[in-house]
């Protein structure tokens, strides 16, 4: 290895010694140099993260340009950077991309010293411990491993001269762009293909609650195709909007090379209080929440940009053969000024922008109904000179709009587009509010305007069992206008719908059925898992609720499933659709003027199995449904007895059962409990093993839990941070009921754990209602004293401490755990 000491520059940047950094060849001071950029010593000033970036790239540039020097990079070589440093995005622990490039003179001799060079540069980094992605070509050679290899093509766009000759280095940068231009259209569908396959991998950045932010859809990675179908001269350079995009999250990527001290390019959920606390001014950001609103903003604008350019470059993609000699795609009438034309939606030649407010609606719904794309060129039209909707509307244009609201997986992408070029937010002035904005639940997959667009598409699956199908619609796309503001969002929303209500023209009853759809949008589902549906006071103070009209119950009814739906995976499941199905029957019952339906009795097979128990004193225990269900009902009677409910939770969470209901009863000393379960693993147990190791449990011969902690140990593998968990209070002043609701995260045995804590406190369940949904639990039990009284503040306060204690807790003691 040559010794690059002796005539090395000295004198680098932000502290490296240039002499004594290359005078024996290693690199330490580089890294030193680099750890003092990021933890500066107190007094110095802490570098935003453009800065950070800036610095990084002078200090590399600097190294390796003194490095090649001393061991000699010259005339007939050249070191030149490609990846991030090629484009001057370097990141604290970003792995080096380099090329010795070389003319490849002289015969075996040029080659073992182009070699040795090459070793002397990159041995240094590696003993370093700097990540390094190496080669060592002539231009010929590394323009033949680009026809082959897409990765290198990508990056020989980004070539850019660090030391030696520059000539050399120019004519690679040259060829490598020809190149790319040339065989672009060969290449095209690989590229495509490619960049499908990483979208899969790695996700929405926009809606990820841990977005890659490098490779993910939406990212850097995007941004830098972006610049590749520009460099193929197929599109326009990235817009300011991208452009911006991009340095938002390059300066993120900064941040969590910083924080983690490492190579990172997903931003978990715990790195955002650090970022924000450490860099919110340089982001432009005031929280966490902020942060994932701007990310979420900057990842739509690029994926809007991306698909746009993708499309266009394939339209542009040069001709050759017969090909060359096909006419133009010819221009396809599909609705009043409106055309397709390449596979886009288009405005006809003759379309009167400026005088057909409806115009932009009719050409939107006429993309969504046909599933094809509507022309960039033809939305930035639109948004120069498309005329303000007169208010009322038209008619015409509010049928425009239910046509594209009801056209279901075709309006989404349609609406994202119309909002990402203004015109979406010009026809509702509303939309601001909601536009990425992050959901504060971890069940939400989407920002909030996204989930109204996704809620508005499951609602389109659904109109034919309604008989407003507008009104539902309509509802489903604000039914969360009102969040993002600082009141309660069914209250504010119930106001927005109002007013745009009668701004689309809608009758005065209309208006008045569409905010009361937005008010009550969560009445029945909370009223289901909240309250008791089979207590007539329920049922009644629905009805009340709702003015006694059934369209308004049918909608609501409608809007809960799309609203679930539209949440996330696992929030509809059919326990939540019976439970709420069975309230909206009873309220019709009483809306139809009839009595509101009592308790549901006992079943026949209940029944039976409550006199077994009676007859023998041993618990007995009844599957409804075979193994090959998603979810059964399980019935176990037992002697009546305090701590029932969390033994039997126990032996349940045992057998690896997940509870969704617990429905609580009671026959002759018996209690008859009903819980509606899904195995977690494999098939379900049978009935004999559940009873055998209920009566074990009942008996003390079965250290319940001991053996729940070791499942657990077992069964639970670590995942994110668990959300703090949370208690709830609601009372009932139609039943007088007292509904404890626990919103934490699932974990083996946790309803047997927090069943016990209530029986500590001299509770008694009268019904539970437990939604699981991903790593996500929210618990409802319906409370009762023995002394069939209220809780007072102090005693909700003991309550509270006991539950959150059995929630949050490894596991609660045993004897706590069999309490009661």
């Amino acid at each position: 290895m040559a010794d690059a000491g002796r005539g090395g520059t000295s004198g680098g940047p932000s502290g490296l010694d240039g002499e004594r950094g290359t005078t024996n060849g290693d690199a330490v001071d580089l890294v030193r140099a680099r750890a003092a950029l990021l933890d500066p010593p107190p007094g110095a000033r802490r570098l935003g993260p453009a800065a950070l970036r800036e610095a990084l790239v002078e200090l590399h540039d600097f190294w390796l340009s003194s490095r090649a020097a001393a061991v000699g990079v010259g005339e007939g070589s050249a070191l030149v950077a490609v990846g991030a440093l090629g484009r001057r995005e370097l990141a604290p622990y970003s792995d080096l991309d380099l090329v010795l490039v070389h003319d490849g003179r002289g015969r075996r001799g040029g080659r073992e010293q182009i070699s040795q060079v090459a070793d002397a540069l990159w041995y240094p980094l590696w003993d370093a411990g700097i990540g390094l992605d190496h080669s060592v070509r002539t231009v010929g050679e590394a323009i033949e491993v680009a026809t082959t290899d897409l990765r290198v093509a990508l990056g020989l766009l980004e070539v850019r001269h660090l030391a030696g000759d520059p000539e050399l280095a120019e004519r690679l940068a040259a060829t490598a762009r020809q190149a790319w231009r040339a065989g672009i259209r060969q290449r095209f569908d690989d590229l495509v293909a490619a960049t499908e396959a990483r979208w899969s991998r790695s996700g929405e950045v926009a809606h990820r609650i841990e977005p890659d932010l490098k490779n993910g859809h939406g990212g850097l990675r995007d941004v830098q195709l972006l610049d590749a179908l520009a460099a193929a001269q197929l599109v326009d350079r990235p817009t300011v909007d991208v452009q911006d995009a991009r340095r938002l999250m390059l300066d993120l990527r900064v941040e969590l090379h910083r924080r983690a001290g490492r190579a990172r390019d997903v931003m978990q959920a715990e790195d955002a209080h650090e970022v924000v606390a450490n860099a919110a001014g340089d982001l432009g950001v005031t929280d966490r929440f902020d942060l994932a609103r701007a990310l979420s903003g900057a990842a739509r604008t690029v994926v809007f940009a991306t698909d746009a350019a993708l499309r266009s470059a394939r339209a542009a993609l040069p001709r050759r053969g017969l090909a060359a000699l096909r006419r133009a795609p010819a221009r396809r009438p599909l609705d009043d000024g409106v055309v397709e034309h390449g596979g886009e939606v288009v405005l006809a030649r003759d379309a009167q922008v400026s005088r057909d407010p409806a115009l932009v609606l009719r050409l939107a719904a006429t993309a969504a109904r046909t599933r094809l794309p509507i022309a960039a060129s033809t939305l930035h039209r639109l948004a120069e000179a498309a005329p303000e909707l007169r208010e009322p509307w038209p008619r015409a244009a509010l049928s425009e709009l239910l046509a594209l609201l009801g056209a279901g997986e075709g309006m989404v992408d349609v609406v994202e587009a119309l909002d990402r070029t203004g015109l979406w937010g010009r026809l509702f002035p509303e939309w601001g509010a909601v536009r990425d904005l992050p959901p504060r639940d971890r069940q939400h997959v989407w920002t909030v305007d996204r989930h109204l667009v996704e809620v508005t598409r499951r609602a389109a699956e659904l109109t034919t069992r309604v008989s407003r199908p507008d009104l539902l619609l309509l509802g489903a796309l604000v039914h969360d206008i009102g969040k993002g503001r600082d009141e309660d969002h069914s209250v504010v929303g119930e106001r927005l719908a109002a007013h745009l209500g009668k701004r689309l023209g809608l009758w005065p009853a209309d208006v008045d059925t569409l905010a009361a759809m937005v008010r009550h949008h969560l009445l029945l589902p909370h009223t289901a898992s909240r309250r008791d549906p089979e207590d007539p006071a329920t049922v009644e103070r629905v009805v009340e609720t709702l003015g006694e009209d059934p369209i308004l119950l049918e909608l609501l009814h409608a809007l809960a499933e799309a609203d679930s739906l539209g949440t996330g995976p696992g929030v509809w499941t059919p326990w939540r659709a019976t439970l709420m199905g069975d309230l909206v029957r009873r309220c019709r019952v009483v809306m139809a003027g009839d009595p509101a339906p009592g308790p549901s009795p006992l079943s026949e097979d209940a029944l039976a199995l409550a006199r077994v128990v009676a007859a023998n004193g041993r618990p007995e225990v009844s599957i409804d449904g075979d193994g090959e269900l998603t979810t059964i009902t399980m019935t176990v009677a037992a002697p009546d007895r305090p701590g029932l409910l969390s033994r039997a939770a126990g032996v349940l969470a045992l057998h690896s059962l997940q509870v969704h209901t617990a429905d609580l009863g009671e026959h002759g000393g018996v209690a008859v409990d009903a819980f509606t379960v899904s195995p977690r693993f494999g098939r379900l147990p049978e009935a004999s093993l559940l009873r055998e190791d209920l009566v074990r449990v009942l008996r003390g011969s079965l250290d319940l839990p001991a053996r729940l902690a070791a499942k657990e140990r077992d069964y639970d593998r670590p995942g994110p941070a668990p959300a703090p968990s949370r208690v709830v209070w609601f009372d009932d002043e139609a039943t007088g009921a007292v509904v404890l609701e626990l919103r934490t995260s699932d974990r083996i045995g946790l309803l047997h754990r927090v069943a016990a804590a209530l029986e500590a406190q001299d509770l008694d369940v009268r019904w539970a209602r437990v939604s699981t949904i991903g790593s996500s639990v929210l618990d409802a039990f319906c409370l009762e004293t023995a002394e069939h009284e209220g809780l007072d503040d102090d005693r909700r306060k003991a309550v509270e401490e006991a539950v959150l204690a059995a929630a949050d807790a490894g596991l609660v003691a045993p004897e706590r755990s069999s309490a009661g």
